[in-house]
């Protein structure tokens, strides 16, 4: 039996978050470039999101670009800049035909004029789906996020607004780039590594935690069911005890 069958369908993660980690090391097993890895991984991004819509994930965000990836190599940094480009341009339709919206988080303003285009067209013509949402997390920074919105509530604040005894963990998250996404309660990370890198600090402290060797080009939708079903195993206690769940 494989593990989507194994999986439950009424208890369901609403919303799964993946660093997409590996493709470089992945190149560098082929004999390739990083590029060619980064090009193979978004093959696994389609076979992710299409595996998540089939099972009824309503949310998925991605680990796409974050603010620490613009210290690599501008070669690279270009490479990764034309290929979000050109899937954008050649996903729009598929993402349509998928019921499947497209949203992003992140410093969007940061990026290449052309891309901001691309991106907001798409999002555009994407705005009305309703099966699952996709958000690229793209020159993202938790840090940077949290920052900006405690910045937004000083403002509010200092234009008498809100008063600061109003401040509290709703109208923080507010303020936050995922304010219309519910917190994930799954984040995958790919390639063996065991941190966050900077990614959802605030939106993922409750959030389980599966890590995994394989790298992202080789991940699939067979690799996203093992992670759900072990997710399934987990009791969420949210600072209850066993007793109290049941």
């Amino acid at each position: 039996m494989g593990f989507k069958e194994q999986i439950d369908v009424t208890r369901l993660p609403e919303h799964i978050a993946i660093i997409m980690d590996g493709n470089g090391r992945w190149a560098k097993n082929q004999g390739k470039f990083r590029h060619f890895g980064h090009e193979s991984g978004v093959l696994s991004v389609k076979d992710i999101v299409e595996g998540c819509a089939d099972i009824g994930i309503k949310y998925l965000t991605v680990y796409a670009f974050s603010t620490e990836n613009w210290n690599r190599p501008i070669e690279e940094v270009n490479a990764l800049m034309e290929l979000l480009i050109s899937t954008i341009n050649q996903e729009t339709a598929t993402l349509n035909k998928n019921n499947i919206r497209l949203n992003a988080i992140g410093d969007i303003s940061s990026l290449p004029q052309k891309c901001i285009d691309d991106l907001k067209s798409a999002m555009e013509n994407t705005a009305k789906n309703t099966r699952c949402t996709l958000t690229l997390a793209l020159s993202y920074s938790a840090k940077w996020e949290i920052i900006e919105a405690a910045k937004k509530l000083a403002q509010k604040v200092k234009d008498q607004e809100i008063n600061i005894d109003e401040i509290n963990e709703s109208t923080f998250s507010a303020q936050l780039t995922t304010t219309d996404i519910p917190d994930p309660e799954l984040m995958i990370r790919t390639s063996g590594e065991h941190r966050v890198s900077n990614f959802l600090l605030w939106q993922m402290a409750y959030t389980e935690l599966y890590f995994t060797d394989t790298l992202w080009p080789d991940f699939r939708r067979e690799d996203l069911f093992e992670a759900i079903v072990d997710y399934q195993k987990r009791e969420r206690r949210f600072g209850k005890i066993s007793e109290q769940l049941n």
